[in-house]
C-alpha cells in the first residue's frame, strides 16, 4: 500500500473538525449511489421493453422475408425453398401472401391486412400457435364448410364476432376492383380462431386465411407475396439477407426484421441513450459534492499539507492523496449503487412487484432484462466523473506553499 493511499484512508476515517465536511461526504456517497442505482434499473427496464417488443414483432413476422422485384409476386416459389434452406443459419421457410382487404360482419366493418398462410408451415417460422387464444389453425374448407379465418382479439371485438361466426372479406388488391360501381371480389369465411400478440397494431388490423383462399381472393393464381425465413440466430438476419440476395439473384430481395422495423428500434435506442445522459446528471451532481468535500478537506488539512511538503513530499504525492480520497468516496457509492441496482432488477424480475395495466401496455408487469455490459458502462462513466471531480481540489492542494500553510495554523 502506497503512503498516499494510507494517508487518504486515515483522512477518511479521522474525526472532522468541521462536522459539515462529513455530512457532505455522506451526501456525495448517497448521490452517486442513487444515480448509479437509477441508471442501472432504468436501463434494465428499457432493455426489458425492447426485448418484449422485439419478441412480439418477431413472433408475428419472421426473421427474414424474401420478395420478388416483380410486382406480380413469386411464381415458382417451391423451387426457391431448397436453395434458401442451404443458406447458413436458416432453419425453416414458409410462403405467405400479404394484402389489404375490407372485412364485414353483421355488426361492423373495417379495413384490415390479410395474410395468406400454410398453417403447418407458418407455426415453424412465427409464434402464431402460441398466440392463438381460442380455436384452431384448421383454415381449409372440408365437407362443404366455409374456409376459415383467424382474427386478432381487438379486431374480433370491434366486429362483434366470436368463434364460429361468419364474416365477409373483400379484396382491395389493385386490379381486383372493376371499373364503375361494380362490387369488389368477396369471400365468405368462418371465424376458426382468435389470436392475441399483445401488439395493438397486429391485434386490431391483422387476419389470417389459408394460402389457397388468399390466392383465389386476390387473383394470384399460383403466385405468393414472399417467403418467411426463420434463423437459429436472429442477430444474423442482416448477414443472411445479403447472402440470400447474392444467391437468389437480382430478381429477388430480402428484408430482415431490423430493417423492416428500423424506425421503431432506432427510436428505442435513441430514447435509451437520452435516458442515460439525463440520469448521468444525478451522478454529476454528486461529483460536484465531491469537489466541495475535497476543497473543505484541503482547507482543514492545510497544516498537514505544509508538514508533508516540508518533509519532502512532492506535489504529485499531495495530488494523489486527495485524488485517492475522492475516488474512495466515489467508488464506494458506485459499488453500493451497482449492488442496489442489481438487487432492484432481480426483485422485479423474480417477483414482478411493479404491475402495469395490460389494457394500456401489452404486458401486465414491468419487464426487466439485466445486461452486464450496461452495468459496467454505468460504473465506468460514474468512475470517470468521480475522477474528474477530484482533479481540481487535488491540484489546488498540491500548489499550497508549505511555509504559508504552516504559518497561519
Amino acid at each position: 500500500m502506497s503512503f498516499e493511499f494510507f494517508i487518504a484512508k486515515r483522512y477518511l476515517r479521522s474525526k472532522r473538525k468541521t462536522k459539515f465536511v462529513s455530512v457532505i461526504t455522506l451526501i456525495s456517497i448517497c448521490g452517486i449511489l442513487i444515480g448509479v442505482t437509477a441508471l442501472d434499473f432504468i436501463l434494465s427496464m428499457m432493455n426489458g421493453f425492447e426485448k418484449e417488443v422485439r419478441s412480439r414483432i418477431i413472433g408475428t413476422t419472421a426473421h427474414v422475408s424474401v420478395f420478388s422485384s416483380k410486382s406480380e409476386g413469386i411464381d415458382d416459389y417451391e423451387s426457391l425453398i431448397p436453395r434458401i434452406m442451404e443458406t447458413k443459419h436458416v432453419v425453416d421457410v414458409a410462403p405467405f401472401i400479404y394484402y389489404k382487404a375490407a372485412i364485414a360482419s353483421k355488426t361492423g366493418s373495417d379495413g384490415i391486412v390479410v395474410r395468406g398462410i400454410v398453417p403447418e408451415k407458418e407455426i415453424l417460422v412465427t409464434d402464431l400457435k402460441r398466440n392463438l387464444k381460442i380455436g384452431s389453425l384448421d383454415l381449409d374448407s372440408a365437407g362443404g364448410e366455409l374456409s376459415g379465418i383467424l382474427l386478432g382479439a381487438t379486431l374480433a371485438d370491434r366486429l362483434g364476432v366470436e368463434l364460429g361466426d361468419n364474416v365477409v372479406l373483400f379484396s382491395l388488391k389493385e386490379g381486383s376492383l372493376t371499373s364503375g360501381w361494380s362490387t369488389p371480389k368477396a369471400s365468405k369465411l368462418k371465424v376458426k380462431g382468435i389470436f392475441e400478440t399483445g401488439m395493438y397494431e397486429y391485434d386490431a388490423s391483422l387476419a389470417y386465411i389459408s394460402l389457397p383462399t388468399a390466392q383465389k381472393l386476390f387473383n394470384l393464381g399460383s403466385r405468393i407475396t414472399g417467403l418467411q425465413i426463420k434463423l437459429n440466430n436472429l442477430y444474423q438476419a442482416e448477414n443472411v439477407s445479403k447472402a440470400l440476395e447474392e444467391k437468389l439473384g437480382p430478381h429477388y430481395y430480402a428484408l430482415d426484421w431490423m430493417h423492416m422495423h428500423k424506425n421503431l428500434f432506432s427510436w428505442m435506442t435513441l430514447e435509451k441513450y437520452a435516458m442515460f445522459i439525463v440520469l448521468s446528471l444525478i451522478v454529476a451532481v454528486a461529483a460536484f459534492n465531491i469537489i466541495s468535500t475535497l476543497i473543505m478537506v484541503v482547507i482543514e488539512k492545510r497544516k498537514d499539507i505544509g508538514i508533508l511538503k516540508s518533509m519532502g513530499c512532492t506535489n504529485t504525492s499531495i495530488m494523489k492523496i486527495f485524488m485517492f480520497e475522492g475516488l474512495v468516496v466515489g467508488t464506494l457509492g458506485i459499488f453500493l449503487g451497482t449492488f442496489f441496482g442489481y438487487l432492484l432488477c432481480w426483485i422485479q424480475k423474480t417477483f414482478n412487484l411493479i404491475s402495469l395495466p395490460p389494457e394500456i401496455y401489452f404486458i401486465n408487469s414491468l419487464p426487466v432484462e439485466i445486461r452486464p455490459l450496461d452495468f459496467i458502462l454505468v460504473a465506468f462513466a460514474a468512475l470517470v466523473l468521480t475522477f474528474l471531480a477530484t482533479v481540481y481540489p487535488a491540484r489546488r492542494a498540491s500548489q499550497l506553499s508549505p511555509v504559508e500553510a504552516i504559518r497561519y495554523e
